[in-house]
């Protein structure tokens, strides 16, 4: 299991990368987050109200009232064009730190290729 430590700084990312495929409510979050990890990595609550929270206050995610399915009522979240736009810029620098830090990993001898 991934801690949470480690992916402290992308769970906006897998927020918004989920919200881009349309609106969904807290609990749905989390029980994908767990899904696509393959429970590798399981969100806390308190971790996910205070994500979703911080990027309405940004202006990346909107907020609704609606119903679940079963009419219970529900706050559901939808990314906003700003958060569209943010979603793009942070997948790109993803790739570009991942791409850094696979060289280290990668390397055979600690020294930059030539």
């Amino acid at each position: 299991m991934i801690s949470a430590d480690a992916i402290r700084g992308y769970v906006d990312l897998m927020i918004l990368s989920l919200l881009r495929h349309g609106s969904s409510y807290a609990y749905e979050l989390a029980q994908r987050i767990s899904s696509i990890s393959g429970d590798d990595y399981s969100i806390k609550q308190t971790t996910l109200y205070s994500a979703v929270k911080r990027l309405e206050s940004s202006g990346l995610v909107s907020s609704t009232p609606g119903l679940s399915p079963s009419g219970k009522a529900r706050t559901y979240y939808l990314m906003t064009d700003d958060g569209l736009a943010h979603l793009n810029a942070k997948v790109a620098e993803w790739r570009e730190t991942k791409a850094v830090v696979d060289r280290f990993i990668d390397s055979d001898t600690g020294d930059a290729p030539s």
